[in-house]
């Protein structure tokens, strides 16, 4: 008889698998298991498993390792660097996306203008993950174009932030006659005086330092764990953990964040992540995309080309013309933040299964076809021995 340890194992198995299978089309390993937990949605003989309340323990610690690990990825001296152009770069092509999905959810999906902007937001925030190795394999990082993306993609961790914010706020307002709103108080201020406060000992060098990679990597999880506990107060432990891996960025030691984000990201997309991944596939209602194919099609087409031609408008003095749509291309994947987003305005009843259904599988379509589809205009467009 199959428990829940048997089917974890499974799941590792055949992520390690498929994962190796995807790598060779240069598609994140880590989508693996969204796509068997595509197929678990499709036939699920494990259903006793998968709603237990172990396996849902799990799920939930894979969305705050998620947002642990995107936090982690923010650096605010690093944006502060950055120009005016990489802001407008960044604000054409986030908020042109949004803008234009956000009218073809309302008018498809029959949902608020409000939710159907907060969506919008959360599919149009860039999964810069996607692009990174494939401009490292075509040496494109140190160039012009390669290093725009990256700087882009930093800035739209500022964006993530924002995002996820208004989905709190818009939970919180939708269930404003059961929350807690001394609660919600108390675990905002607690999060913010608690980030202030591990960033006030970064600036102290040398007044703070761990002597082993063990022990730095204990710090940060009982950090990530804390911030949850103080968020869910509140009911907003999901930005806790999102500002956790912001203060552990900042508080971890420079000479020890190389090492320990190595163990971060072992143990979160080694292990937690996944299961989260599966969890969120197992939720979709998959009859419905399947009918509704045509939608998919239209928010993919609409997504890709508000998002071309926002990077095109701001990009196209400084890039050129070709250079500024192959740039909105590759800022079009989609990842983390809007499987997140989206997961929680579903579970709060803001959105239906069905919008959500929508968004989860175009988002993974787009991605991979955003994988495959990119490196060969790479090759067409790009003179790949210039500079730029």
């Amino acid at each position: 008889m199959i428990n829940l340890f048997i089917f974890l194992s499974m799941i590792f198995f055949f992520t390690l698998l498929v994962g190796w299978l995807l790598e060779k089309a240069r598609i994140p390993w880590v989508f693996a298991s969204l796509i068997i937990g595509l197929g678990l949605g499709f036939w699920n003989p494990f259903v006793e498993i998968t709603e237990t309340e172990g396996f849902g323990l799990l799920a939930d610690l894979g969305m705050y390792f998620l947002l642990f690990m995107i936090g982690y990825e923010v650096s605010l001296k690093n944006i502060r660097k950055k120009s005016a152009f990489l802001f407008k770069l960044t604000f054409f092509a986030i908020v042109f996306e949004a803008v234009f999905t956000g009218i073809f959810i309302h008018f498809s999906m029959g949902t608020t203008w409000i939710i159907s902007f907060a969506v919008s937001l959360s599919f149009a925030t860039i999964g810069e993950e996607v692009i990174l190795p494939i401009l490292d394999e075509f040496k494109l990082s140190k160039k012009r174009i390669g290093q725009t993306m990256i700087d882009v993609g930093i800035i739209d961790d500022i964006f993530d932030t924002i995002v996820l914010s208004i989905a709190v706020i818009l939970i919180g307002i939708h269930f404003n006659q059961e929350v807690d709103l001394i609660g919600i108080v108390i675990s905002f201020i607690g999060i913010f005086a608690l980030t202030s406060f591990l960033n006030e000992i970064n600036k102290k060098e040398g007044r703070f330092q761990l002597h082993d990679i063990e022990r730095t990597f204990f710090l940060a999880i009982a950090i990530l764990f804390c911030f949850i506990g103080i968020g869910k107060i509140g009911g907003i432990e999901e930005l806790g953990a999102l500002f956790a891996g912001i203060s552990v960025h900042a508080f971890i030691p420079k000479n020890r964040r190389k090492n320990i984000e190595g163990q971060l990201k072992a143990i979160s997309y080694g292990f937690f992540i996944p299961v989260f991944f599966v969890s969120i596939c197992l939720e979709l209602d998959l009859a419905y995309v399947s009918s509704s194919w045509i939608l998919v099609l239209l928010l993919t087409l609409i997504a890709l080309a508000s998002k071309s031609f926002g990077s095109w408008l701001s990009a196209r003095k400084e890039l050129g013309n070709k250079n500024s749509i192959l740039l909105g291309i590759g800022l079009s994947a989609k990842f983390s933040m809007t499987i997140v987003i989206t997961k929680m305005l579903y579970d709060s009843a803001l959105i239906s299964l069905e919008l959500f259904s929508l968004i989860v599988v175009s988002g993974l379509i787009f991605t991979i076809g955003i994988s495959l589809v990119f490196p060969i205009l790479i090759k067409r467009w790009l003179p790949l021995k210039s500079k730029e």
